[in-house]
């Protein structure tokens, strides 16, 4: 906690220093929870920090193997994407991959998932390295970006003995100064819900709030994620039948989702992602070579 010395620390959660100074150092085993929780109030830890405490000091033993190849998406869920016609979605996996995505999600973001190498068909690394995905998303920056560094800092937590993931979050080390300096500040979040602005070269400024739907019957498979369009603004007094925001951007993805047939078959497709691999772009000191990590 800023402000506090370790001897305040220790004496707020009822330690000695010395045993404190070894928690801090990763030198104590059998850690109790009691004591744990005494540490985590006496600096004042948020939930997921707590969590973190926890993971970092006994280490969860994880119940399915670190992720070494793409996971294999079950029909079911597939099929439960394509159902969500009018419902941008994707599957997201630990690392933040996306095995899985449907015709609504191409749309809103722009991207021919199925046209990107499968290391590169992760969120992290089009918000951070994709310069089409940091234009859409530059109205939701700071904000996403921080978000989604301290959540793999929490996946790290959950899953200690995923090499894959830790030599992932190395690569987007070296590849984006703007993780690099994320990474270093230490926080934790677990992505549950929330907002993003969108600057849609279509739509305009958009809002569009997602949930993260938890899966957990899949190896290698986290959550479902969502965009809805957020309920519609307070109106002014003399607007009150002009249609909200919220509603013409919802209108307006539906009306695009059901024009994608003609549009293919006018010879238009969803437009793919350019490849950052080997390039350096947006500021990022340099993208390896290989870059990224399956699953």
């Amino acid at each position: 906690m800023p402000g506090l010395r370790r001897e305040e620390v220790a004496q707020v959660a009822g330690v000695s220093v010395d045993y404190y100074a070894r928690l801090e150092q990763g030198r104590l085993e059998n850690v109790s929870f009691a004591v744990l929780d005494a540490v985590a109030t006496a600096l004042q830890l948020s939930a997921d920090e707590r969590t973190h405490l926890h993971n970092l000091a006994c280490p969860p033993l994880t119940t399915d193997h670190p992720d070494t190849d793409p996971p294999t998406l079950r029909p079911a869920l597939q099929a439960l994407l394509d159902a969500m016609e009018h419902i941008p979605a994707y599957i997201v996996g630990h690392h933040t991959n996306i095995p899985g995505w449907n015709r609504a999600a191409e749309l809103l973001f722009g991207i021919d998932f199925a046209s990107l190498p499968v290391r590169q068909r992760n969120w992290t690394h089009l918000v951070f390295l994709d310069p089409h995905v940091r234009a859409l998303t530059v109205d939701a920056r700071p904000a996403l970006t921080r978000q989604l560094a301290s959540d793999l800092r929490l996946r790290i937590g959950h899953r200690p003995g995923d090499t894959a993931l830790n030599q992932f979050i190395n690569e987007m080390r070296s590849a984006s100064t703007e993780f690099e300096d994320l990474w270093t500040s230490h926080d934790v979040t677990d992505v549950a819900f929330g907002t993003y602005h969108l600057r849609h070269p279509a739509l305009g400024s958009i809002a569009l709030d997602y949930e993260f739907l938890p899966l957990m019957a899949d190896p290698g498979v986290r959550a479902l994620v969502t965009y809805t369009a957020t309920p519609d603004s307070p109106r002014s007094p003399g607007a009150s039948h002009t249609p909200h925001s919220g509603q013409v951007a919802r209108n307006t993805i539906e009306r695009t989702v059901a024009a994608t047939e003609s549009n293919q078959s006018d010879g238009q497709p969803v437009r793919s992602c350019p490849s950052v691999i080997g390039r350096t772009r947006c500021g990022d000191r340099r993208t390896p070579e290989g870059f990224g990590t399956p699953g």
